[in-house]
């Protein structure tokens, strides 16, 4: 993908993997807790070549699928002929996952494209990449894609692993450092814009800068270079202009080539050209310096292995691009959905935020740096209100994915003896910030009643997290009202499910119950789990089950200024699959005090025929209404996007009948919603 970044470039030396231990349950008080291993970044030997893995496929989790191997600028795929879960394990180990569970032969993830590159792997267990297994030979194959082998590993990662770009050891084993690259005007009508869009591009060597000979020079590397400095893509430029400019001026060239992908990030990144054009007479006998011309425009663009489409203009919406409203005619399935991963700049927010004292990495005591006094120290967080929002955005603010957990009080994790004091309170965060200052909170008047130290706001994080989505679909078409006895609904009254004007009616009265059913998706890359463990769920005798959340989702009737007429909620009797996707197996069921969840790939459904699936609308008058659910509330369990756990609905009622349409996720009836209402319930459809 393309990515933001500054003017001025560093070009780094491949970096390692920073040394991480692994879980462990501690030992008893008064004993040392033993060495534990280390994990490093594996060194490969030059005669083997550079991979990189990554796994694809269809109906799957983060975890788990086909096996693709990047080699000589193409992805591939590895046959299952002699595959074992020796294999799986190294491919399980090189991705970052602490082990693998399984392995899957005959595509069972689908057909992979492009070349077989491995077959006939023979693994020990203990090799550091799947090249240095023994095979026939990287490419030598007779197999077809019906036998594309997948691997299942487990959902735990390495603590402090982090990804390395293997592919970029050709330049990092001849010491090639390159302290800048930058863009530089040649005409004059460029040297007057802002930004730089065009000119040559130059790379500072030695404390020099130097032009690169174009001989080599590709597309790919054009729209890298556009890339790094925040533009779209590359345009073509007049070259008779620059090749006069050439032959008046001698350059002083960069002894390389470079071969991008056009995935690259940035420069850094790419591979050195398939032969090393070192030029001893600082010529260019073929060619010119190589020139760029960027499309000007905002600071992001699709992955460059999609290609551009339609969007090249400054687009505010989405909706501004031109698309097809037939969603038929592409054919497409949900197994098609476009994705974008967004360019983070380097603002340094994590050097002002540290965990301390935990377990891995992953854990611990918050510590802020802030100015006091003139200097900059380090202190606590005051654990008061601490909750999901906040921890969510240290666990961003770090690079650490999601958080799992919020605490308010630290005991286990004494953090630095000299960063005890509160130096942060009162943080309130809304869970999108990029630091944990861009929050609100006390600034220099602090308040924390309890102090720091043991009191302090602590995390955990993961690096997947799960994301509950309901289906409006299923609400809008499951709509119906129901009068129902007072005497019948003795356990729902217990359960606080009727309206408060329930406790002042007779027993032979009737309410009336607006039901529909639920369908809650589990979309993320992680389960769902209740936050209490199942020994602290509460046995209701009335209805015979288990709450495991105190409150898992609200039902509302609001008026259209967004006033509550009615509502109700749904405590979490039972979260179990109900059905799941194909290929994927349910994991929890309620039945015999099992363990409750959403398995990834799995719903849960409320039928509404079963009891507080209802909002209570006796005392409700006729008129438009708006009906609305929200799922996991309070924010209980942390998840990896809370936006699409809403849903909305247009309500018409006439004191006999109700009438549901227009139920999309989302908060809000925005023209944009109206004109286009694919953008929030996933159906485009005919205007």
């Amino acid at each position: 993908m393309l990515a933001l970044w500054s003017v001025s470039f560093v070009l780094l030396s491949i970096w390692r993997f920073s040394h991480a231990q692994y879980e462990h349950l501690g030992y008893h008080p008064g004993y040392e807790d033993p060495a534990q291993e280390l994990y490093t970044a594996p060194e490969l030997p030059e005669d083997i070549p550079k991979i990189q893995l990554r796994l694809a496929g269809e109906k799957r989790k983060h975890n788990e699928g086909r096996i693709e191997v990047f080699y000589e600028g193409e992805w591939g795929t590895v046959c299952d002929d002699d595959f074992t879960i020796h294999a799986a394990q190294v491919v399980c180990r090189e991705l970052g996952y602490v082990e693998a569970v399984s392995w899957s032969p005959s595509s069972k993830y689908g057909k992979g494209e492009g070349r077989i590159w491995f077959d006939n792997v023979h693994c020990k267990g203990n090799e550091k990449s799947l090249a240095q297994c023994e095979s026939n030979g990287i490419g030598v194959s007779d197999c077809k894609h019906t036998e594309d082998v997948g691997v299942v590993c487990s959902d735990k990662r390495i603590p402090g692993f982090k990804f390395v770009n293997t592919l970029t050891n050709n330049v990092n084993s001849l010491n090639i450092q390159v302290e800048d690259v930058r863009v530089r005007p040649i005409l004059s009508s460029y040297r007057k814009r802002i930004p730089i869009t065009e000119g040559y591009v130059e790379v500072k060597d030695g404390g020099k800068w130097k032009q690169i000979c174009d001989d080599e020079w590709t597309h790919m590397n054009s729209r890298v270079i556009c890339g790094m400095f925040g533009f779209p893509g590359d345009k073509r430029y007049n070259t008779r202009v620059y090749k006069m400019f050439a032959r008046r001026r001698k350059a002083t060239y960069w002894d390389y080539s470079i071969n991008c992908t056009g995935n690259e990030a940035h420069l850094s990144s790419c591979k050195l050209g398939h032969t090393l054009a070192i030029k001893a007479n600082s010529t260019c006998e073929q060619g010119t310096p190589v020139v760029v011309s960027c499309v000007p425009g905002r600071a992001f663009a699709p992955t460059p292995m999609a290609g551009f489409r339609k969007a090249f203009r400054q687009e505010k919406s989405v909706t501004e691009c031109p698309f097809n409203m037939d969603k038929d005619s592409e054919g497409c399935s949900h197994e098609e959905d476009a994705g974008v991963r967004c360019n983070v700049p380097a603002m340094g927010f994590q050097q002002r935020l540290r965990l301390s004292g935990g377990r891995t990495p992953f854990e611990g005591r918050v510590e802020v740096l802030m100015e006091h006094n003139g200097s900059l120290v380090w202190g606590t967080v005051c654990g008061e209100g601490w909750g999901t929002m906040e921890a969510m955005v240290v666990c961003r603010q770090l690079g650490l994915g999601f958080a799992s957990h919020a605490f308010q009080e630290t005991w286990n994790w004494p953090g630095a003896v000299n960063a005890d004091s509160v130096v942060m309170s009162g943080v309130r965060c809304a869970g999108t910030e990029m630091s944990l200052l861009h929050c609100l909170h006390h600034g220099d008047y602090l308040s924390c009643p309890r102090g720091g130290g043991r009191f302090a706001a602590g995390v955990s994080c993961s690096e997947t997290a799960p994301d509950l989505v309901l289906n409006p679909q299923v609400v809008e078409q499951t709509t119906y009202l129901e009068d129902r006895p007072m005497f019948m609904l003795q356990c729902a009254y217990e359960e606080n499910c009727l309206s408060s004007t329930s406790s002042s009616t007779p027993g032979n009265s009737y309410r009336r119950l607006l039901r529909f059913s639920s369908q809650i998706h589990n979309n993320g890359q992680s389960d769902f789990r209740p936050k209490a463990s199942r020994e602290t769920w509460v046995w209701h005798d009335c209805h015979r089950h288990y709450h495991s959340m105190e409150v898992f989702t609200h039902y509302d009737l609001l008026s259209n200024n967004g006033t509550k007429v009615a509502e109700g909620h749904k405590a979490s009797f039972c979260l179990e699959d109900s059905e799941c996707d194909e290929g994927i197996e349910k994991r929890y069921e309620c039945a015999n005090f099992g363990e409750q969840g959403i398995t990834v790939g799995c719903w849960d459904t409320y039928r509404h025929d079963i009891d507080c699936q209802w909002v209570d609308i006796t005392d409700v008058k006729p008129g438009d209404y708006t009906f609305q659910i929200v799922i996991n509330p309070n924010y209980e369990v942390a998840e990896s996007d809370y936006t699409n756990n809403i849903v909305k609905c247009r309500c018409r009622y006439d004191g006999h009948r109700i009438w549901m349409y227009n139920c999309h996720i989302g908060g809000s009836f925005s023209a944009e919603t109206d004109t286009f209402p694919g953008l929030i319930n996933n159906q485009v459809t005919h205007r």
